[in-house]
């Protein structure tokens, strides 16, 4: 497959808004009518989602009662019933409901391309109107595509910056880091002066898949190539975990813990608690820091030679099932669900950021979210991963399981990254 140009993307990305036209035309003249697919009379949506909060005090549940409430009130003729389930069993359960026939209408999960391959999904233009399709960021609309047709439809984002706790770096008369030997040198300074993780390296499996990211994009790598295909282990990523394991941790400036034993969310814990000179992270551990009274200085990803251009993104998403036939209603329902104010109440509860270039544009001139500008800032151009590959979900299981060797003492980056490729283009060729 050739690499494509801007160009050839742009002309593309107009091809598609003029078929997308086409069909927001005849979703239009169908909303206009009687009825629908879903026949006449009351129709009720099943709905499932994910649990962003981390407590009965801010659980997701609060912010779908409020949401449907609205819908409900302004929308007779159509209920939604709403399950909301920890994101440890969310993905299971919509699978074991698709498995047994019993797919729910709507399910905001953390990945669409399975069931997109195997057709259980509307397209984005089946559900949306030309203007709501379009408002998705650029990015994450082409993220949400299977063969060039989006499916997933994005439904929050974050971004990621690398952390430094200001107080340590002032004490130390350190200035923010813009390189990897910035950063080798500034962990080194605050070794010595007993900080107890000088960088916060972890590799552990909750999450290991997107600091591998962030570090091999930063390194002028990535997961796939210009065609798609996967690169995980090019000469540009070993060279990054090459470096990771001669400058950071086998000079033991990554702290106590074995990068391959650390997770994601202790090391934010940690940071949070002030043992944690740097670390990558994204909106909710600022906030989590801050409150704790932890002073925050962000910058993008260092890199070998500069600020790295662009930034690690992660989406989740929402998708439309064809099981039950409520195409009509589930173009009524995200209508509603994708406008600005409801885009934005989910972000802000959650310190995320918006999917849609409006709700982002508002953020971005309201007061209330200079916190969160610089994460915005990065959305546009992040990159994410590779979500419309059914082989993905494989590929992060075998980075989570595996990543971690890479960086121990005996560890050889080379023959970890291969192993790694070598599953992922397993599970792409079974796929």
């Amino acid at each position: 497959m050739t690499p494509r140009t801007r160009t050839d993307w742009a002309v593309q990305r107009r091809y598609w808004g003029l078929t997308a036209a086409g069909a927001a035309l005849a979703l239009t003249a169908t909303l206009s009518g009687c009825g629908g697919s879903g026949g006449s009379g009351d129709v009720t949506l099943r709905l499932v989602a994910a649990d962003y909060g981390n407590s009965a005090a801010n659980s997701s549940k609060k912010y779908w009662a409020a949401l449907v409430k609205g819908f409900e009130a302004s929308h007779p003729g159509i209920k939604v019933e709403v399950s909301v389930y920890s994101w440890k069993d969310v993905d299971r359960e919509v699978a074991g409901m698709v498995k047994r026939g019993e797919a729910p209408d709507i399910a905001q999960i953390g990945s669409y391309a399975d069931y997109a391959k195997a057709g259980k999904l509307y397209r984005a233009d089946e559900m949306l109107n030309i203007t709501a399709q379009a408002n998705f960021l650029p990015r994450l609309a082409d993220a949400g595509s299977v063969d060039r047709t989006q499916y997933g439809l994005p439904f929050v984002a974050s971004t990621r910056l690398l952390f430094y706790n200001k107080k340590f770096f002032a004490q130390a008369g350190l200035a923010a880091p813009r390189t990897w030997d910035d950063i080798r040198d500034d962990a080194t300074v605050l070794k010595q002066r007993g900080v107890t993780y000088p960088f916060a390296l972890p590799l552990g499996p909750e999450e290991s898949q997107a600091e591998t990211m962030m570090w091999l994009l930063s390194g002028g790598g990535g997961y796939i190539d210009d065609t798609g295909s996967y690169e995980i282990d090019s000469a540009e990523n070993v060279r990054t975990f090459d470096w990771l394991k001669t400058n950071l941790v086998d000079k033991g400036l990554v702290g106590p813990v074995a990068p391959g034993k650390l997770d994601r969310g202790k090391a934010f814990a940690a940071f949070t608690r002030g043992e944690v000179g740097m670390l990558n992270g994204h909106p909710t551990l600022m906030q989590e820091a801050e409150k704790k009274g932890v002073s925050v200085g962000m910058v993008p990803l260092p890199g070998v030679g500069g600020p790295t251009k662009g930034s690690m993104g992660v989406a989740d998403w929402i998708m439309g099932f064809k099981q039950r036939g409520h195409r009509v209603q589930l173009a009524t329902f995200f209508d509603y669900l994708f406008t600005d104010k409801n885009v934005i109440d989910f972000a802000d509860e959650y310190g995320l950021l918006p999917v849609t270039d409006s709700a982002s544009a508002a953020m971005e001139t309201d007061p209330r979210y200079k916190p969160l500008r610089k994460f915005l800032a990065a959305l546009p151009n992040a990159e994410f991963y590779p979500y419309g590959k059914t082989s993905w979900a494989r590929a992060s299981e075998s980075i989570k399981e595996n990543i971690g060797r890479a960086v121990e003492p005996n560890g050889s980056p080379e023959s970890v990254l291969g192993r790694i490729a070598r599953q992922s283009a397993a599970a792409e060729h079974a796929g």
